[in-house]
């Protein structure tokens, strides 16, 4: 394949992709499952109902209330609320439970504080992660134990061989915001879209996320000693990257759009591309450097990106390559214009955008 090193050879290229796989690939991240498994009355319908904004799942303190896997839909993905492990006579909900592993993105085993950690306990946690899901343990009704809370960490990390468990507390909803959702978003770039998108107030901290993710990636491609044998796959991962973050912001593209509009932010930055390759025919230090600019372009990308969603901007394909010159040149202003047009308020008797709507 050549290097596209000109606007032409850039559109050329982003032409020859397969922009229906790529938004396909893009749509199924946002529709992750994020699933709740724990030990009985440990909290998990308590912190599904806080999640979803409403109470959904029973929530009691009898052993054994979610006699069935509860599932619903929370914006693009689904939380489910599994019954718990340990019950008497639980041998069917358990593996109701096991089902819905199976099919998670993310587990969430919840534990409980006040009761301790018992050996049951690890032994579901070894379970799940014995079916190669990413697990993620949160400790629960902290609240209860809160004097106690650092030795508690500490015994649970020692018993998990180094895992470190979040801090929450699901009644009270300390720990969740802060500590809970930020952490979703830095295990997983899947997780990072599907909670971008559906909680504006996380939007920023996701796209970040897939940013440094994709910018990290590029700075090991850019390393490649051989001219062009990277770029088209550096294309490629900033063109997912683009259409990431228009998912996270809920940008419906078409697949004529997408492509257009990452072909434009490419154009504005054909220099930095050539630049890359160039400094390549420098054995040692040119690949350094090669790897920093791709890095490097692949952050500008990003947040050009970024700021195009931000601001609900729709410029005509052709004068794109010029919105992006302007705003390098304009540096933080540019990026300061947009973000302040987000926040302007909508006429009268129009709903607020979608990205100012009240979390939900």
């Amino acid at each position: 394949m050549n290097t596209p090193t000109s606007l032409s050879a850039l559109r050329a290229f982003f032409d020859s992709l397969d922009w229906t796989k790529l938004q396909s690939e893009v749509a199924g991240e946002a529709r992750g499952r994020l699933v709740i498994v724990g030990p009985v009355n440990s909290g998990k319908s308590t912190l599904f109902n806080l999640l979803k904004g409403q109470v959904v799942s029973p929530v009691s303190a009898v052993p054994g209330t979610t006699q069935a896997a509860v599932v619903e839909q929370f914006g693009p993905f689904t939380l489910v609320d599994t019954p718990g492990f340990g019950e008497v006579g639980g041998d069917n909900r358990a593996a109701l439970a096991q089902a819905e592993i199976k099919q998670a993105r993310m587990v969430l085993l919840l534990l409980d504080a006040g009761a301790g950690v018992r050996q049951s306990d690890l032994e579901l946690y070894y379970q799940i992660r014995s079916q190669d899901v990413p697990c993620m343990v949160v400790l629960n009704k902290v609240d209860l134990v809160r004097h106690d809370l650092r030795a508690v960490l500490g015994d649970l990390a020692f018993r998990l061989q180094g895992v470190q468990a979040i801090p929450i507390s699901a009644k009270t909803g300390a720990g969740v915001a802060d500590k809970l959702i930020p952490a979703l978003i830095g295990a997983d770039e899947s997780l990072a879209v599907v909670i971008g998108r559906a909680l504006p107030a996380y939007r920023t901290a996701a796209a970040k996320r897939v940013i440094r993710s994709t910018a990290m990636w590029s700075l090991l491609l850019g390393a490649e000693p051989i001219p062009g044998l990277d770029l088209p796959l550096l294309l490629v991962m900033q063109a997912r990257m683009v259409l990431r973050l228009g998912a996270i912001y809920g940008e419906s593209i078409s697949s004529h759009y997408a492509r257009e509009l990452v072909g434009g932010l490419a154009g504005g930055l054909v220099a930095r591309y050539i630049g890359e390759e160039l400094a390549k025919l420098v054995p040692g230090p040119g690949w350094v450097v090669s790897a920093v600019v791709a890095a490097a372009g692949t952050m500008t990308m990003g947040r050009l990106a970024e700021n195009y969603f931000q601001s609900g901007r729709h410029i005509a394909t052709p004068d794109l390559p010029e919105w992006v010159r302007s705003v390098l040149a304009a540096k933080p202003a540019g990026r300061g214009q947009a973000i302040e047009l987000q926040r302007q308020p909508p006429a009268a008797g129009q709903p607020p955008p979608e990205s100012q709507q009240p979390d939900r």
